[in-house]
Protein backbone atom coordinates (compact mmCIF):
# COMPACT_ATOMS: atom_id res chain seq x y z
CA UNK A 1 0.00 0.00 0.00
CA UNK A 2 1.11 3.14 -0.83
CA UNK A 3 1.96 6.25 1.36
CA UNK A 4 0.53 9.61 1.98
CA UNK A 5 2.65 12.92 1.35
CA UNK A 6 1.18 16.24 2.90
CA UNK A 7 1.98 19.73 1.44
CA UNK A 8 2.09 21.54 4.61
CA UNK A 9 1.85 25.55 4.27
CA UNK A 10 4.08 27.38 6.90
CA UNK A 11 3.55 30.69 8.49
CA UNK A 12 5.53 33.75 6.14
CA UNK A 13 6.99 35.75 9.28
CA UNK A 14 4.81 35.36 12.23
CA UNK A 15 4.96 31.71 13.58
CA UNK A 16 1.81 32.35 15.82
CA UNK A 17 0.17 31.67 12.03
CA UNK A 18 0.63 27.81 12.01
CA UNK A 19 -2.70 26.35 11.61
CA UNK A 20 -3.21 23.76 14.16
CA UNK A 21 -3.78 21.06 12.32
CA UNK A 22 0.06 21.72 11.36
CA UNK A 23 1.37 19.91 13.83
CA UNK A 24 -0.87 17.00 13.64
CA UNK A 25 -0.10 16.54 10.29
CA UNK A 26 3.98 16.76 11.03
CA UNK A 27 3.61 14.73 14.01
CA UNK A 28 2.44 11.64 11.85
CA UNK A 29 4.72 12.24 9.60
CA UNK A 30 7.87 9.46 9.54
CA UNK A 31 10.19 12.10 7.65
CA UNK A 32 9.65 15.56 6.95
CA UNK A 33 11.42 17.15 3.82
CA UNK A 34 12.17 21.06 4.39
CA UNK A 35 13.36 23.80 1.77
CA UNK A 36 15.53 24.94 4.78
CA UNK A 37 16.06 22.61 7.67
CA UNK A 38 17.49 25.60 10.08
CA UNK A 39 14.33 26.85 9.64
CA UNK A 40 12.11 24.30 9.63
CA UNK A 41 13.55 23.43 13.46
CA UNK A 42 12.87 26.36 14.91
CA UNK A 43 8.94 25.71 13.47
CA UNK A 44 8.58 22.34 14.70
CA UNK A 45 9.99 23.84 18.20
CA UNK A 46 7.39 25.91 18.39
CA UNK A 47 4.80 23.55 17.56
CA UNK A 48 6.63 20.84 20.05
CA UNK A 49 7.38 18.43 17.14
CA UNK A 50 10.40 16.15 16.55
CA UNK A 51 10.49 14.31 13.54
CA UNK A 52 13.71 13.38 11.20
CA UNK A 53 13.96 16.41 8.63
CA UNK A 54 15.77 16.22 5.46
CA UNK A 55 16.95 18.78 3.13
CA UNK A 56 14.85 19.57 0.00
CA UNK A 57 15.68 22.95 -2.25
CA UNK A 58 16.33 23.79 -5.47
CA UNK A 59 19.68 22.17 -5.97
CA UNK A 60 18.97 18.54 -4.63
CA UNK A 61 15.33 18.06 -5.59
CA UNK A 62 15.72 16.01 -8.44
CA UNK A 63 17.65 13.77 -6.11
CA UNK A 64 15.24 13.85 -3.22
CA UNK A 65 12.28 13.13 -5.32
CA UNK A 66 13.63 9.73 -5.89
CA UNK A 67 14.15 8.90 -1.69
CA UNK A 68 11.18 10.64 -1.37
CA UNK A 69 8.81 8.22 -4.10
CA UNK A 70 10.57 5.64 -2.39
CA UNK A 71 9.41 5.90 1.07
CA UNK A 72 6.22 6.78 -0.27
CA UNK A 73 5.88 3.15 -2.14
CA UNK A 74 7.19 1.90 0.75
CA UNK A 75 3.83 2.93 2.63
CA UNK A 76 5.26 5.55 4.71
CA UNK A 77 3.92 9.15 5.28
CA UNK A 78 5.90 12.15 4.05
CA UNK A 79 5.85 15.85 4.85
CA UNK A 80 6.71 18.51 2.53
CA UNK A 81 7.45 21.74 4.39
CA UNK A 82 8.40 24.88 2.46
CA UNK A 83 10.34 28.36 3.90
CA UNK A 84 7.25 30.18 3.70
CA UNK A 85 3.79 29.65 2.52
CA UNK A 86 2.45 26.20 0.27
CA UNK A 87 4.85 23.94 -1.30
CA UNK A 88 5.34 24.62 -5.28
CA UNK A 89 4.29 28.29 -5.09
CA UNK A 90 7.19 29.64 -6.38
CA UNK A 91 9.15 27.07 -4.26
CA UNK A 92 9.87 24.00 -4.64
CA UNK A 93 7.11 21.31 -4.44
CA UNK A 94 6.48 20.29 -7.95
CA UNK A 95 8.54 17.57 -8.28
CA UNK A 96 7.37 15.99 -5.31
CA UNK A 97 4.13 15.87 -5.72
CA UNK A 98 4.39 14.03 -9.22
CA UNK A 99 6.95 11.34 -7.53
CA UNK A 100 3.99 10.81 -5.59
CA UNK A 101 1.95 10.02 -8.30
CA UNK A 102 3.92 8.26 -9.77
CA UNK A 103 4.33 5.98 -7.00
CA UNK A 104 0.47 6.28 -6.38
CA UNK A 105 0.80 7.43 -3.14
CA UNK A 106 -2.45 9.82 -1.57
CA UNK A 107 -1.28 13.71 -1.69
CA UNK A 108 -3.03 16.04 0.68
CA UNK A 109 -2.39 19.06 2.50
CA UNK A 110 -2.59 21.59 5.31
CA UNK A 111 -4.15 25.18 3.73
CA UNK A 112 -2.55 27.88 5.66
CA UNK A 113 -1.05 31.70 5.31
CA UNK A 114 0.08 32.42 1.89
CA UNK A 115 1.67 36.27 0.76
CA UNK A 116 0.09 35.84 -2.55
CA UNK A 117 -3.56 36.05 -1.21
CA UNK A 118 -2.52 38.30 1.98
CA UNK A 119 -0.90 41.03 -0.47
CA UNK A 120 -4.11 40.99 -2.48
CA UNK A 121 -6.35 41.84 0.27
CA UNK A 122 -4.65 44.60 1.80
CA UNK A 123 -3.33 45.42 -1.56
CA UNK A 124 -6.45 47.87 -2.46
CA UNK A 125 -7.11 46.56 -5.68
CA UNK A 126 -9.22 44.03 -7.21
CA UNK A 127 -8.74 40.80 -6.10
CA UNK A 128 -11.53 38.86 -7.61
CA UNK A 129 -9.43 38.16 -10.75
CA UNK A 130 -5.57 37.52 -10.67
CA UNK A 131 -2.85 36.04 -12.41
CA UNK A 132 0.32 34.64 -9.91
CA UNK A 133 3.79 35.93 -11.89
CA UNK A 134 6.35 34.48 -9.78
CA UNK A 135 9.53 36.17 -9.76
CA UNK A 136 10.14 38.04 -13.19
CA UNK A 137 13.24 36.98 -15.28
CA UNK A 138 15.99 38.56 -14.49
CA UNK A 139 17.63 39.06 -18.11
CA UNK A 140 17.15 38.49 -21.48
CA UNK A 141 14.12 37.61 -23.73
CA UNK A 142 12.39 36.01 -21.82
CA UNK A 143 12.04 39.27 -19.47
CA UNK A 144 11.37 41.08 -22.29
CA UNK A 145 8.44 38.68 -23.59
CA UNK A 146 6.98 38.66 -20.03
CA UNK A 147 6.96 42.38 -19.22
CA UNK A 148 5.41 42.49 -23.19
CA UNK A 149 2.66 40.08 -22.59
CA UNK A 150 1.82 41.57 -19.40
CA UNK A 151 1.31 45.26 -20.79
CA UNK A 152 -2.86 44.39 -21.54
CA UNK A 153 -3.15 41.68 -19.11
CA UNK A 154 -6.64 42.84 -17.05
CA UNK A 155 -6.08 40.81 -14.55
CA UNK A 156 -4.81 42.43 -11.13
CA UNK A 157 -0.82 40.91 -11.41
CA UNK A 158 0.79 39.79 -8.15
CA UNK A 159 4.87 39.36 -8.78
CA UNK A 160 7.77 37.95 -5.87
CA UNK A 161 10.25 40.30 -5.86
CA UNK A 162 13.90 40.21 -4.66
CA UNK A 163 14.28 43.46 -2.27
CA UNK A 164 17.52 44.45 -4.04
CA UNK A 165 16.20 44.34 -7.43
CA UNK A 166 12.75 46.09 -6.63
CA UNK A 167 13.52 49.18 -7.88
CA UNK A 168 14.67 47.92 -11.23
CA UNK A 169 11.30 45.63 -11.15
CA UNK A 170 9.66 48.40 -10.71
CA UNK A 171 11.31 50.75 -13.09
CA UNK A 172 10.99 48.00 -16.11
CA UNK A 173 7.13 47.21 -15.11
CA UNK A 174 6.19 51.19 -15.53
CA UNK A 175 8.11 51.40 -18.48
CA UNK A 176 6.02 48.07 -20.01
CA UNK A 177 2.90 48.62 -18.08
CA UNK A 178 3.02 52.74 -17.52
CA UNK A 179 3.97 55.20 -14.70
CA UNK A 180 0.42 55.87 -13.85
CA UNK A 181 -0.71 52.23 -13.02
CA UNK A 182 -1.77 51.51 -9.48
CA UNK A 183 0.62 48.97 -7.28
CA UNK A 184 0.85 47.91 -3.68
CA UNK A 185 4.22 47.16 -2.22
CA UNK A 186 3.87 44.51 0.22
CA UNK A 187 6.94 44.40 2.52
CA UNK A 188 7.62 41.86 5.76
CA UNK A 189 3.96 41.01 5.55
CA UNK A 190 3.12 39.88 9.11
CA UNK A 191 6.19 40.31 10.70
CA UNK A 192 7.35 43.09 12.80
CA UNK A 193 8.78 45.72 10.66
CA UNK A 194 5.27 45.23 7.93
CA UNK A 195 4.86 47.84 5.86
CA UNK A 196 2.39 48.15 2.65
CA UNK A 197 3.41 51.03 0.24
CA UNK A 198 0.56 52.33 -1.56
CA UNK A 199 0.95 54.42 -5.00
CA UNK A 200 1.81 54.11 -9.04
CA UNK A 201 4.49 52.34 -11.15
CA UNK A 202 6.30 55.32 -11.64
CA UNK A 203 6.12 56.82 -8.12
CA UNK A 204 7.18 53.27 -6.37
CA UNK A 205 9.86 53.00 -8.64
CA UNK A 206 11.74 56.87 -7.66
CA UNK A 207 10.59 55.69 -4.07
CA UNK A 208 12.29 52.38 -4.01
CA UNK A 209 15.25 53.30 -5.66
CA UNK A 210 16.01 55.92 -3.32
CA UNK A 211 14.93 53.77 0.07
CA UNK A 212 16.31 50.57 -1.12
CA UNK A 213 13.93 47.63 0.17
CA UNK A 214 14.73 45.14 3.18
CA UNK A 215 13.40 41.91 3.27
CA UNK A 216 10.54 39.78 1.53
CA UNK A 217 9.06 41.68 -0.89
CA UNK A 218 5.32 41.08 -2.73
CA UNK A 219 4.38 43.45 -5.42
CA UNK A 220 0.34 43.72 -6.48
CA UNK A 221 -0.23 45.65 -9.67
CA UNK A 222 -3.49 46.75 -11.14
CA UNK A 223 -4.46 45.19 -14.30
CA UNK A 224 -5.05 46.56 -17.46
CA UNK A 225 -7.54 49.13 -18.23
CA UNK A 226 -10.57 48.30 -20.73
CA UNK A 227 -9.55 49.38 -24.08
CA UNK A 228 -5.25 49.72 -23.38
CA UNK A 229 -3.44 49.58 -26.91
CA UNK A 230 -1.69 45.85 -28.14
CA UNK A 231 2.15 46.48 -28.06
CA UNK A 232 3.04 43.73 -29.93
CA UNK A 233 0.39 45.29 -32.61
CA UNK A 234 1.98 48.84 -31.90
CA UNK A 235 5.31 47.30 -32.05
CA UNK A 236 5.14 45.46 -35.63
CA UNK A 237 3.89 49.52 -36.90
CA UNK A 238 6.99 50.56 -35.59
CA UNK A 239 8.92 48.27 -37.64
CA UNK A 240 6.86 49.02 -40.36
CA UNK A 241 7.42 52.45 -40.13
CA UNK A 242 11.22 52.06 -39.87
CA UNK A 243 11.32 49.08 -42.86
CA UNK A 244 9.48 52.75 -44.64
CA UNK A 245 12.74 54.74 -43.61
CA UNK A 246 11.62 56.60 -40.68
CA UNK A 247 13.84 57.33 -37.91
CA UNK A 248 13.25 54.56 -34.30
CA UNK A 249 12.30 57.78 -32.54
CA UNK A 250 9.84 59.10 -35.36
CA UNK A 251 8.44 55.83 -36.01
CA UNK A 252 7.76 55.39 -32.62
CA UNK A 253 5.77 58.95 -31.91
CA UNK A 254 4.09 57.95 -34.48
CA UNK A 255 2.97 54.78 -33.84
CA UNK A 256 1.69 55.92 -30.21
CA UNK A 257 -0.39 58.31 -31.53
CA UNK A 258 -1.92 55.89 -33.56
CA UNK A 259 -2.79 53.13 -31.58
CA UNK A 260 -2.17 54.96 -27.51
CA UNK A 261 0.62 53.14 -26.62
CA UNK A 262 3.03 54.08 -24.47
CA UNK A 263 6.22 55.72 -26.79
CA UNK A 264 8.49 54.78 -24.28
CA UNK A 265 7.48 50.99 -23.90
CA UNK A 266 7.43 51.11 -27.92
CA UNK A 267 11.05 52.00 -27.72
CA UNK A 268 12.20 49.65 -25.79
CA UNK A 269 10.42 47.14 -27.26
CA UNK A 270 11.74 47.54 -30.98
CA UNK A 271 15.44 48.63 -29.14
CA UNK A 272 18.32 46.07 -29.50
CA UNK A 273 20.17 45.51 -26.08
CA UNK A 274 22.94 47.68 -25.66
CA UNK A 275 21.78 50.28 -28.24
CA UNK A 276 21.49 53.83 -27.13
CA UNK A 277 18.41 54.82 -24.94
CA UNK A 278 15.80 56.82 -26.46
CA UNK A 279 17.06 60.81 -27.07
CA UNK A 280 13.95 62.09 -25.63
Amino acid sequence: MSGTLILCASPIGNLGDAPPRLAEALRSAAVVYAEDTRRARILLAHLGVSRPLRSYFAGNEAERSVELGRRLAAGETVALLTDAGVPTISDPGLSAVRAAVEAGAAVTGVPGPSAVTLALAVSGLPADRFTFEGFLPRRGARREQRRRALAAEPRTLVFFCAPGRLAEDLAVLAASLGEGRRCAVCRELTKVHEEIWRGTLGEAASHWAESPARGEVTLVVAGAPEGIPDLEAAAARVRELMAQGMSRPDACRKAADETGAPRRALYAAVTPRGDAPDPG
